[in-house]
């Protein structure tokens, strides 16, 4: 049996890639595993499109390009994968038992190379507690799925098995889950609510970034004359804040895997605002309701309370 997504999209390898991936967890935390999962399909992301320009420059060597140029790659956008991080070496090692350890350097490798990524990506592979040869399959099975070359991002299939996925573990956390995913169906009608057509769009406590990838396509979606003429354009600024590391983490490669530009910081937006100058045109959020110990008490002369000073034993107000 298919699945259908909102946007009527059918879901049939990421309901399989799922079960594989689900298969690998064995004994671990869905909290603890999903960062692994979705970890391993930003890598195999981002390895396509750079595969995809590098065939593209080899034809084009006797032209005097080349291939191993990383600012060949950066000038389109596209995230430089040194040698020891690309899918085909990873694939070539997946039946061997330091699988895990060869991707943990990959992960360091990109990172290393690429600024942008720098303290985002997973490195947990090579943990007792995942089975190598489960690990070993997944990257099997991930090799004959393309998500990131030109065919497969216009088709948007990377950014549906990151949202199947998300879904999947908000589901398997069950309340905490909301801490990092907020419904497409909920998003989507907060963005069609707003519009934001363009200027600075704002989430303080933006979770996984599911705000900033629908106004996108919400925009894409206008861009022919549904509703505004024609006028809509990707003209909008994108800021938002997170908390919790890891689900920031999640954010910068949601982000990433659709080349949306944005300036996403880590930390609390009550007692660490890193926007404190920002004057954003929309405010999209799903803050976390009745929250009693969010040190109110310390925030009561806060310049931000311009309409009146929340109480300290809840925190609904102050969102």
């Amino acid at each position: 049996m298919t699945q259908t997504t909102n946007n009527g999209a059918t879901l049939g390898f990421e309901r399989d890639l799922w079960a594989a991936a689900d298969a690998l967890r064995g004994s671990m935390d869905a909290a603890e595993y999903k960062h692994v999962a979705l970890g391993l399909i930003f890598l195999k992301y981002i390895s396509d499109a750079f595969e995809e320009q590098h065939a593209r420059l080899e034809a084009e060597r006797a032209e005097g390009a080349d291939p191993e140029d990383p600012d060949e790659y950066r000038a389109q956008n596209i995230f430089w994968v040194p040698p020891e991080a690309r899918w085909s070496a990873i694939q070539a090692r997946a039946r061997q038992p330091e699988i895990g350890q060869v991707i943990d350097e990959a992960m360091t490798a990109i990172e290393r190379d690429n600024p942008a990524l720098k303290g985002v990506l997973p490195k947990e592979y090579a943990r007792p507690a995942l089975d190598k040869q489960r690990l070993g399959q997944l990257v099997d099975l991930m090799t004959n799925i393309r998500v990131g070359n030109q065919a497969a991002q216009e088709k948007d299939i990377l950014g549906r098995v990151y949202e199947y996925f998300l879904s999947q573990f908000a589901s398997a956390e069950g309340k905490k889950g909301g801490e990092f995913y907020t419904p497409q169906c909920v998003v989507k009608l907060l963005v069609e609510m707003i519009e934001p057509y363009r200027g600075r769009v704002y989430d303080p406590c933006c979770g996984s970034g599911g705000m900033f990838v629908q106004s996108i396509h919400f925009i894409r979606a206008h861009a022919s004359g549904n509703g505004n003429g024609g006028r809509a354009k990707a003209d909008i600024s994108i800021y938002g804040q997170e908390s919790n590391y890891n689900t920031w983490r999640l954010c910068k490669m949601n982000l990433a895997i659709r080349a949306i530009d944005g300036q996403i910081a880590q930390g609390d937006s009550f007692h660490n605002d890193r926007f404190p100058d920002l004057r954003a045109d929309y405010i999209l959020a799903n803050p976390p309701f009745n929250v009693s110990d969010w040190g109110g008490e310390r925030l009561r002369e806060d310049r931000r309370w311009k309409y009146g000073i929340p109480p300290a034993g809840n925190a609904n107000f102050a969102w």
